[in-house]
């Protein structure tokens, strides 16, 4: 799973919102359940073996109906991943509002990514199979390294903001944040591998890992248990 939201919690995908605007709440809830259908079938499924038809059958509508809403699969899947960073950026926010301090940054933003995951495996399992599956008329990945660009960026921002306090080490914080990234994409596929793993102790772990990694001398403080 590619964790694309910002250090604010908001979602950075990259997807665009126009399609939601304007509809009527009827629309709108017809919208949410045929998503719903295509995270369940997806993550059931695989990416590769997920028809329109499948989806339809499990929203108990007709595929026209998933035609009126969505102009194709390519739209069905990128309002799909919008609908979910969507509500995982909003999860992640509540709990970064007001946090002051970059091992309470680190504590926050990985631990509630791994708390919110946690209570929705099936959109996890369905972000892991678009993300490594879906793909552009060109062949290259539609979720690669290129689409985390703006998230790497927010991230540098927060070490280099936490650098300027003097509450981390220096080092190169594209390096950091690719890498913390990376950190937090592995654990998810761990886990989604792995369904007994301990997925809050592997998230404490991480979050401890990268508050010793970054922090200047003299910082005392335990991000995993701050």
């Amino acid at each position: 799973m590619r964790s694309e939201i910002s250090p604010d919690g908001q979602p950075d995908h990259g997807q665009g919102r126009k399609a939601g605007r304007g509809r009527s709440v009827i629309e709108k809830v017809r919208r949410a359940q045929i998503i719903e259908a295509a995270i369940e079938v997806i993550a059931e499924r695989g990416f590769a073996k997920a028809s329109m038809a499948q989806i339809a059958a499990r929203a108990g509508v007709s595929k026209g109906v998933i035609s009126y809403h969505f102009a194709g699969k390519e739209e069905l899947i990128a309002r799909t991943v919008e609908e979910v960073y969507e509500g995982l950026g909003a999860f992640v926010a509540s709990r970064l509002a007001g946090q002051t301090g970059t091992d309470a940054w680190l504590r926050v933003y990985i631990g509630s990514i791994a708390t919110y995951m946690a209570d929705h495996r099936p959109q996890l399992t369905a972000l892991g199979e678009i993300f490594t599956h879906a793909r552009t008329d060109a062949g290259e990945l539609r979720y690669g390294i290129a689409s985390s660009e703006p998230l790497y960026a927010h991230v540098e921002s927060v070490f280099r903001e936490g650098q300027q306090r003097g509450e981390l080490r220096a080092f190169d914080v594209r390096v950091m944040a690719v890498s913390l990234q990376a950190g937090i994409d592995d654990m998810f596929a761990y886990w989604s591998a792995h369904p007994e793993h301990d997925l809050m102790a592997h998230a404490h772990e991480l979050i401890d890992l990268f508050w010793h990694a970054t922090r200047a001398d003299g910082q005392a403080g335990h991000a995993a248990k701050a």
